[in-house]
């Protein structure tokens, strides 16, 4: 399915038009909003606003006439990020639709059972979505080292029903043996076959249950174990009934147990795409979290922000738990691209972990067909034996880190004990 020139640069605006509102999202859901931006409510000291700063790119060249409200250059960031978020919409288009850029080279060249052309459509959107979503995660990680649940939990809920509703729209798995090849979408058991167990109440009740505990994980609580875990608990159920922190959580986890109890219903193709992304969302979430208890149980100090947990729930909801893992893998080494362009452009040293999976997850799906067909494939033939095995890496991470804090902590009293010592002198 080819496109014209014509077609990609319409793509190109309707890109840039989408990145606007992603500027929009970066500066009014953060949690320190700034009146940057057409949307944006202006600054008592700015000057009247025109209606061309509402269009994308150009608008930004008019908004320089608020440098001295805003800061030198403050108009720079936004508008390259519009330049590049038309410019993916048409690239990503070009590589996933047109070259089918998902799968293997022979699906190309052969009708594969089980792909239909135009159901790549369903892919494209789905990850269009999902990069503009951690677009605005990446931004706000990285001017505040945030990331808001106004993002990740729409996205989430956007994640599930794009797998209940059009299940083409997860990534391809793809065998090429036997003869001739065949295509399906990513489910919980690829590359393993589908389990139809998985279709009974026994399936409905482990999605129901995904779905609750992501409902009491992302209530809003006060918590702290400094006075013991009993007074934890104590707390946090008190901050939740004093400021109902509870209400919203409640009816985004009535809306998605409602979803899946009717995709349930139907069965089929709808249900194992929607199970798969709900196991994607357990899996995403409940790793990154396992890190997160692990790393301040080992260094004493926060080691992960809880909107980590919430992005990776996203990602995993979008991209399958097998997706997910190889994005975990995959986010140390993209941080060292991240870090180096940070420090380069805000001589920063601090580092927010959510833009390293963000750019984890866009290398998965670039690079989607090499890396599952290529090596990660076998990998998870091992199937449930994957969990048991990150069981073990977690327990010898949280050894290391203990190591690493007591080789700290004896440094540091180390470097107290050799510092010189001052008398005090009398005062008269």
């Amino acid at each position: 399915m080819q496109i014209d020139q014509l077609g990609l640069f319409l793509l190109f605006l309707i890109g840039t038009i989408v990145g606007g509102q992603i500027n929009r999202g970066i500066y009014c859901l953060a949690w320190k909003q700034r009146r940057l931006g057409p949307w944006a409510k202006p600054h008592e000291q700015a000057p009247t606003r025109q209606r061309s700063d509402l269009l994308p790119v150009i608008g930004w060249f008019g908004l320089r006439r608020e440098v001295s409200i805003h800061g030198k250059g403050f108009w720079i960031r936004p508008l390259l990020l519009e330049l590049f978020t038309g410019s993916w919409f048409a690239a990503l288009y070009w590589w996933e639709v047109s070259e089918l850029g998902l799968y293997p080279q022979i699906v190309k060249s052969l009708s594969v059972g089980g792909l239909e052309r135009w159901e790549v459509h369903y892919q494209y959107l789905s990850h269009v979505i999902l990069f503009a979503l951690m677009l605005v995660a990446t931004f706000i990680d990285f001017d505040e080292q945030t990331i808001p649940d106004a993002i990740t939990i729409p996205g989430t809920l956007i994640a599930l029903f794009l797998a209940g509703f059009f299940p083409q729209s997860s990534l391809p798995n793809v065998q090429l043996m036997p003869l001739p090849p065949t295509a399906s979408p990513l489910l919980t058991t690829s590359p393993n076959p589908w389990k139809d167990g998985l279709d009974q109440l026994t399936g409905l009740g482990i999605g129901v249950a995904i779905v609750c505990v992501w409902g009491l994980a992302i209530v809003p609580r006060t918590w702290t174990t400094r006075y013991g875990i009993l007074k934890a608990f104590k707390y946090a159920f008190a901050s939740i009934r004093r400021y109902r922190t509870w209400i919203i959580p409640l009816i985004v986890a009535v809306i998605a147990n409602l979803l899946a109890i009717s995709i349930w219903w139907i069965g089929d193709n709808a249900w194992r795409s929607l199970f798969s992304s709900l196991v994607g969302l357990a899996f995403g979430g409940g790793l990154i979290w396992a890190v997160r208890i692990v790393g301040k149980w080992a260094l004493r100090k926060e080691a992960m922000g809880f909107g980590d947990v919430t992005l990776m729930a996203m990602i995993g909801a979008f991209l399958g738990w097998q997706a997910v893992l190889l994005v975990f893998f995959l986010a140390p080494v993209s941080a060292i691209f991240v870090s180096i362009v940070q420090w380069i452009v805000t001589r920063r040293r601090d580092i927010a972990f959510g833009p390293y999976l963000c750019f984890g997850a866009v290398i998965v799906v670039v690079v989607w067909d090499t890396m599952w067909k290529g090596w990660a494939e076998n990998w998870f033939e091992l199937g449930s034996l994957i969990p048991a095995i990150l069981v073990v890496c977690l327990g010898i991470m949280g050894v290391m880190l203990l190591c690493w804090r007591g080789i700290e902590e004896r440094l540091l009293s180390r470097s107290v004990a050799e510092m010189p010592q001052t008398k005090n002198s009398d005062v008269t």
